[in-house]
């Protein structure tokens, strides 16, 4: 499950993205993850909770607060306690079903390079650390995918506040 955000917000993430993540590994858009794994065989469940939950919000704000070194890449973290609420409230919901990774305490990011060198991590960390400035973006509701082995196909786009969009592409 991902956080979609406005268009012309995550655009600039997918640019870094596409000029930083390992080609051979980028084989997904920029985007922010709400929950890594929720069991297929419950989607019936998860969308009518997810929807539930998600009704009761207008669009999201949000701040891109700064970097974050992940060793191995580079992430932009985002902060929003109304997304916080609402990713608590979903995770209430779906406790039973999630594994370590989604049990683990939750930090909204935007991976844009992951899977190189240290090095290299550093490099881009320093590079965009000297212009990085806090800004605001907006989340318009979430998107629940369903994985392929490799690919992803949309399942369901979840708008806050009657929000009325197109699926979106690929995460």
């Amino acid at each position: 499950m991902t956080a979609r955000l406005a268009e012309n917000d995550i655009e600039p993430f997918d640019r870094l993205r596409e000029a930083h993540f390992p080609p051979d590994r980028n084989v997904l858009c920029a985007h922010l993850t709400m929950f890594h794994r929720l069991p297929g065989e419950y989607s019936e469940r998860i969308i009518e909770r997810l929807e539930r939950v998600t009704d009761g919000y207008g669009v999201v704000a949000a701040e891109v607060s700064g970097l974050r070194h992940l060793g191995g890449g580079v992430a932009y973290s985002v902060l929003s306690p109304p997304l916080q609420e609402i990713h608590a409230r979903l995770r209430a919901e779906f406790l039973t079903w999630l594994g370590p990774q989604d049990r683990q305490t939750w930090q909204p990011h935007i991976t844009i390079q992951n899977k190189v060198s240290t090095s290299k991590a550093d490099a881009l960390y320093h590079e965009l650390s000297q212009s990085f400035q806090a800004h605001s973006i907006q989340i318009l509701g979430l998107d629940l995918w369903d994985y392929l082995g490799g690919p992803w196909r949309h399942a369901k786009f979840a708008p806050f506040h009657g929000i009325d969009q197109p699926a979106a592409a690929t995460p």
